[in-house]
């Protein structure tokens, strides 16, 4: 691709967008990026404080509405390069259409909400498929920590996945909102009668791309927290291991191990030493408690809200784009965001 700095637009100031926001001015000569744009759908009181932040750090506000001294989206969205779609609840969705016809866009991604936006990806699985696409679907948090286990333990192809089973025991929403918060563990639907969940659903769609099967099933339970998302799993294999699971976990950089048993105190931590507060791994295996047998491994992993999927989504920027160096730019950037333990 041509050798210019590229502009891009967050599209969405909340949690997730905010943060890939950040992420975004920080990596900005490392991602080949002019201008980072970020579009907020209201422009209140209340989010002015926030808005100031961001302009400091070199953002530039966009909205939807006539603003005084503020671009509108209608301006931005011809001279854009790059989309990373941030909002939720299929709003996304909804705009794809549109983006379709935008003269100057040469890719975009959005987040696991927005089903059908375009490639499922994940960092470190199918890598090679979105190369040079145009729309991509970042899966969500937990449907990274479910394929991040299979694929430390059973191989990049999944050689030696017999079947395995995950149950997503999830944060009711992120600590910042109180729109969706539970009084009681809630469980959830199973919305296809033979795999479960979404998140085997999405799990299995993702490794089609490869032409892979993947034997999954999930449920999912929704419980009083703000903090963590936990997952049980249970994993067997064709062929017994030939190396240990702490040894197929370093393999991994995407993954990490604890030797805490308290969520609260590897969401602090995360809080504490993480950018912008966050850990990005794919998951964090409790490694003091898991059952091994020849053919099975069973256990628990934290898995960070979202902070593994706005990793995903600078590599899906990096890979579309086909950044010159795109590997080494990438490679920093997990070294700088990435702990092998908490």
């Amino acid at each position: 691709m041509e050798n210019k700095r590229w502009k891009v637009l967050v599209n969405g100031m909340g949690n997730i967008g905010t943060t890939l926001a950040n992420l975004l001015l920080r990596y900005q000569a490392q991602l080949n990026i002019e201008t980072v744009y970020v579009a907020k759908r209201t422009l209140q009181a209340w989010n002015l404080a926030e808005r100031k932040i961001l302009v400091q750090q070199g953002a530039v506000i966009c909205t939807y509405q006539p603003a005084e001294s503020v671009l509108l989206v209608a301006e931005v969205l011809p001279v854009v390069d790059y989309i990373f779609e941030a909002t939720a609840n299929g709003v996304g969705l909804a705009n794809l259409p549109a983006y379709k016809q935008l003269p100057n866009l040469k890719g975009s991604s959005a987040q696991g909400s927005e089903k059908g936006y375009g490639i499922p990806f994940m960092s470190g699985v199918n890598d090679k498929v979105i190369s040079g696409k145009s729309f991509v679907n970042v899966v969500s948090c937990n449907t990274h920590g479910s394929a991040a286990l299979l694929k430390t333990f059973t191989g990049q192809n999944l050689e030696n996945l017999a079947n395995a089973d995950v149950v997503v025991v999830r944060r009711s929403e992120d600590i910042g909102n109180h729109q969706r918060l539970v009084s009681a563990n809630v469980v959830a639907r199973h919305l296809d009668p033979s795999v479960g969940t979404h998140h085997s659903m999405d799990v299995i769609d993702m490794y089609k791309t490869l032409g892979i099967n993947c034997p999954l099933t999930s449920s999912d339970i929704t419980t009083p927290s703000q903090l963590m998302h936990s997952v049980r799993f249970n994993i067997t294999f064709k062929r017994p291991l030939t190396e240990s699971i702490e040894v197929l976990i370093k393999k991994n950089p995407f993954m990490a191990t604890t030797q805490k048993f308290d969520s609260n105190i590897v969401f602090e931590l995360g809080r504490r030493y993480g950018f912008n507060g966050r850990i990005f791994s794919h998951a964090i295996v409790l490694t003091g408690n898991l059952l091994v047998t020849e053919n099975s491994v069973k256990g628990w992993a934290f898995v960070p809200q979202e902070g593994n999927s706005l990793l995903s989504t600078l590599h899906a920027y990096i890979l579309q784009m086909n950044l010159p160096n795109g590997t080494r730019v990438f490679d920093q950037i997990k070294a700088d965001l990435l702990r092998s333990e908490w």
